[in-house]
């Protein structure tokens, strides 16, 4: 997990109003690892009074309403896609799933049943190909998939210009980039699109 893809994931949660905790903040080379090195992030609401995890596997922000806590993936491989070969080649990716970390979460947030999400770049765009990485993550326990590409659009939404995001360096990058026209939110590039089709 690069620092970058773990602070995208952060500053998205906690803009969402979790409390975000990282229990291991250093490097671990060895492939046994205590229950608090297999896990990237852990995250809690305690305004979501009732926890209920979606059906479906892949989630927008909306799909979070009920999520009262979760432990949290985080693979930022940002040039590749994630198919069913990829989790077979990288079982590492789901080791934030496992008994072992499961039972630290709930632990830390006293949460029984934590949701176990994984935050990556993107599936495959072949409707096939997906399904196939969709079953392999539900075979390895994942309840959702968040892409960066929706941690991203619901960042740049949530900047205001107008607000100094001095304690935050990832915010005041979007906030510039957004200020000096070179970064538009989602909905907004969808109009202009539509205007040049037109």
């Amino acid at each position: 997990m690069s620092a970058v893809s773990a602070w995208i994931v952060r500053e998205y949660f906690e803009s969402l109003g979790y409390l975000v905790t990282q229990p291991c903040k250093y490097s671990v080379a060895s492939k046994k690892r205590k229950p608090d090195e297999l896990v990237d992030l852990i995250i809690c609401n305690p305004a979501i009074k009732e926890h209920v995890i979606p059906e479906q596997l892949i989630w927008k922000t909306s799909d979070l309403n009920s999520i009262a806590g979760a432990v949290i993936g985080v693979s930022g491989w940002h040039t590749d896609r994630f198919y069913a070969a990829t989790f077979a080649q990288a079982p590492e990716l789901f080791r934030f799933a496992g008994d072992k970390a499961l039972k630290f979460a709930a632990q830390r947030i006293g949460l029984k049943n934590p949701a176990k999400i994984l935050c990556l770049p993107q599936l495959p765009a072949s409707e096939k190909l997906k399904n196939d990485s969709i079953k392999t993550l539900r075979e390895h326990g994942i309840d959702g998939v968040l892409s960066f590409r929706t941690l991203l659009l619901e960042l740049v939404r949530s900047i205001n210009t107008n607000n100094n995001y001095e304690k935050s360096d990832l915010l005041q990058i979007i906030r510039l980039l957004k200020n000096y026209g070179l970064l538009k939110d989602g909905q907004m590039d969808f109009f202009v699109k539509e205007r040049k089709k037109r």
